[in-house]
């Protein structure tokens, strides 16, 4: 609550007490989320369910009226939704990097083979409502035939590569005057990326000012690079086996697109081209990589083949969660509900972190979607709790079921199907004229 108030000063809002503190909003919110994106009545109901006197360090004359007489407050969702409208997003930004930091500080060291600590980016879009709002904030797309529908957001997320905590994300229109690359969103994430952490990206991040930001910032980099800008690094056809010292200078094309870079702007690492064999059965290809790190190949190698896992994070956030379609209708909320998204994705990170110290398992060897469930079950009963006794002890229940949502360890992969191609429906006919 320090820190709340702290903020809540910060921003420079007046704020009534009342049932919907800030801190209740913030935990509807998340809660609201970690249940895939419920409707406002269903977390309301939550709170008229019971939450923790902590909540109310100072209660209103509401909640004291309802610990005397047992009268909760109204069901309706309209105090909810005015409050979480008026909530500052500068709390929520705060809050979210607050929930980081700790969690980071707890377990960023957990998984680990060594000291380095990897940050594996990658970006993807989001739908959002149909609104006048959110379509001039962000514009839908269009082709030859018609302007979308859907107002688009590109949204560039950074997660940890061995425990998946999630760093609040960085955002902005994909389509229009004021659309925003992948690339200059993660500029802009570098500033929050923990001390010294390696930034591993594909190919779309394999350019000259990705590089220079990152290892500018103190940041070592591990990132693939396309044939093209590969064979034009090494200055010579690729082939299997190359490692050497490289000095990346941008071309005119990155000086055009950049123009504050000095004259003598250049990333010094090494470029590595190995031929790997895809998992699905592919003809091997070859794989090139720009790195300034100081560890060997076969190291550099597998801690790329860890990329991956981004993309399994994503389709977490996306359809676990539900970020796939914000149903908010102002930039604003809209904000507000991904950062919340992000909270309540490090809620559930943070739990498997909890049960691969009993385990000593990965992390990532736990199923998020069952952990998930697992958590939205147990969490209510826990906050409803008569005692802190009461709470341990359901707490304990908890986690038993949370060490029983490992993942399978199969000794050889599942049978894969080919893709078939559906036919299309017959059509309806052309309305006479």
């Amino acid at each position: 609550m320090v820190f709340l108030d702290a903020a809540i000063q910060q921003a420079g809002v007046r704020r009534h007490n009342g049932v919907y503190t800030p801190l209740v909003t913030l935990w509807l919110l998340v809660l609201q989320r970690l249940r895939g994106g419920a409707p406002l009545e269903a977390v309301v109901l939550d709170l008229i369910r019971g939450l923790p006197a902590s909540f109310w360090p100072r209660p209103c004359k509401r909640i004291r009226k309802w610990r005397q007489t047992g009268k909760a407050p109204s069901g309706n969702t309209g105090a909810y939704n005015q409050a979480r409208q008026a909530l500052p997003l500068s709390m929520v930004q705060d809050s979210c990097d607050r929930i980081f930091e700790g969690l980071m500080d707890q377990f960023g060291d957990l998984g680990r083979q060594n000291k380095d600590r990897a940050f594996v980016l990658d970006g993807s879009s989001l739908r959002a409502a149909h609104t006048p709002k959110l379509c001039k904030a962000y514009p839908p797309g269009s082709n030859q035939y018609r302007e979308g529908h859907w107002p688009l957001l590109r949204v560039l997320v950074a997660h940890d590569i061995h425990t998946g905590l999630a760093m609040r994300p960085e955002w902005g229109p994909m389509h229009g005057p004021d659309r925003v690359s992948e690339q200059k969103l993660l500029e802009r994430a570098m500033e929050r990326l923990p001390s010294e952490a390696t930034v591993v990206g594909d190919a779309n991040f394999g350019v000259f000012c990705v590089a220079y930001t990152a290892t500018n910032r103190h940041h070592p980099v591990l990132l693939r690079l396309s044939s093209p800008r590969a064979r034009s690094l090494a200055q010579e056809p690729l082939r299997d086996g190359i490692n050497r010292p490289v000095v990346w200078k941008p071309s005119p094309r990155d000086r055009r697109s950049h123009p504050e870079l000095p004259p003598d702007a250049c990333v010094r690492g090494r470029l590595i081209v190995c031929r790997v064999q895809p998992d699905h059965g592919g003809n091997p290809i070859l794989l090139a990589l720009f790195t300034s790190m100081e560890q060997g190949e076969k190291e550099i190698l597998a801690l790329y083949g860890q990329r991956w896992k981004i993309e399994t994070d994503l389709r977490t956030l996306k359809s676990t969660l539900r970020l796939d379609q914000l149903t908010c209708s102002t930039p604003d909320m809209a904000a507000k509900e991904i950062d919340m998204g992000i909270a309540a994705y490090n809620l559930v990170r943070a739990v498997t972190c909890l049960a691969a110290e009993q385990s000593g398992i990965a992390p990532r060897g736990y199923s998020f979607t069952r952990v998930r469930r697992i958590v939205e079950t147990f969490t209510p009963l826990i906050l409803s709790s008569p005692n802190r006794r009461e709470a341990k002890a359901i707490w304990a229940r908890m986690m038993e079921y949370v060490q029983q949502a490992k993942l399978p360890r199969r000794r050889r992969k599942r049978r894969t199907y080919p893709r078939q191609v559906w036919n299309r429906g017959d059509r309806y006919p052309k309305r006479s004229k």
